[in-house]
């Protein structure tokens, strides 16, 4: 082998040291960057993971709070349409009394409405025609007591039950509806402690 041939070997066998060398670090690159790669996306599928459980979890809790909610709404509807029953049953109980029963019923709301001024008391039509004797004497006896007068109105009102008191041209509202509403609150909550506790 001539002197040129031997530099051209001799170069080749460098430049290929040199690839190989070259090709040894592109390799060992390329495998650091698919290694930090890899470590990179266990990394974000770990966060990704875990912020999915996270998630997954407060969607749980949200979804329980809403069940807790709607049923406690659930109960409540079930209570007040219980109570609502209940005291519609006592108007109607009410309403369907016994003349004496009634009638004495309504001297003690009297005795609760009456003011001491001189007025006037309408009935329904119904509660005019079986009114028992001796109650328009007893309606002055009770407007007397309080210090005032009333005198018993032959016209009948469109009312339920009850009466209207008439006093200087203002009406007090006194029938069995207009006092159950005025009540509505209390009676409902005496009605929820006595079924529900």
């Amino acid at each position: 082998m001539s002197g040129l041939e031997k530099m051209k070997a001799r170069i080749l066998e460098e430049a290929q040291q040199s690839a190989q060398e070259i090709i040894a670090k592109a390799e060992a690159k390329a495998d650091a960057a698919v290694k930090a790669a890899k470590e990179e996306a266990e990394a974000e599928s770990r966060r990704i993971s875990e912020k999915a459980q996270r998630n997954a979890a407060d969607y749980a809790k949200r979804v329980e709070s809403s069940v807790d909610m709607q049923k406690k709404q659930a109960r409540l509807a079930v209570k007040q349409e219980v109570i609502g029953q209940v005291l519609n049953k006592a108007y109607e109980t009410v309403m369907n009394l016994g003349v004496n029963e009634y009638f004495d019923m309504l001297e003690k709301l009297l005795e609760n409405y009456v003011l001491a001024e001189a007025g006037e008391i309408c009935f329904s039509k119904k509660d005019l025609e079986r009114m028992p004797e001796g109650f328009s004497g007893k309606i002055k006896t009770i407007a007397a007591k309080k210090g005032g007068s009333l005198t018993l109105s032959d016209e009948a009102r469109d009312i339920d039950g009850g009466f209207l008191l008439i006093y200087g041209g203002i009406e007090e509202n006194c029938t069995i509806k207009a006092v159950f509403d005025s009540k509505k609150e209390e009676l409902s909550d005496k009605v929820n402690r006595l079924l529900f506790g």
